[in-house]
């Protein structure tokens, strides 16, 4: 049986709500286990579903994302792609635009979005 089962924050070999960092790291190492060992029964699915949605909903309330603007998410998509303003000026129109809607002076409108969301391959939704 997966060792998560065999700790006392587990009530009758179900798992329970985390309720410490401790918890969350025995669950977290349990399911990568099983990840890692593939060619699972039908209960350890149903126990990796439920060791999943315990350590989503733990790591929601303690390490929330914060919400990023649309600006803050095209500075993350153009560094993690080793892109300069020059690289997007295709899309948004000129490099003077790019620089505007970097520094907050101009918001994308709808036909940069669609741009960029597939340039990048993300949702629409990150730019708003």
């Amino acid at each position: 049986m997966i060792a998560v089962l065999e700790r006392p924050d587990v009530l009758d070999g179900i798992p329970r709500v985390i309720t410490s960092e401790a918890q969350n790291e025995r669950y977290t190492a349990a399911l990568l286990e099983m990840e890692r060992r593939g060619n699972l029964t039908a209960a350890e699915r149903n126990l990796a579903e439920v060791l999943t949605l315990l350590i989503e909903s733990y790591e929601e309330e303690h390490y929330p994302i914060r919400s990023a603007s649309p600006v803050e998410v095209l500075k993350e998509l153009m560094e993690a792609n080793n892109l300069r303003q020059k690289d997007l000026a295709p899309m948004l129109g000129s490099e003077s635009v790019v620089s505007e809607v970097l520094h907050g002076s101009r918001k994308l409108n709808r036909n940069h979005i669609e741009k960029l969301s597939k340039r990048f391959n993300v949702s629409p939704a990150l730019f708003f």
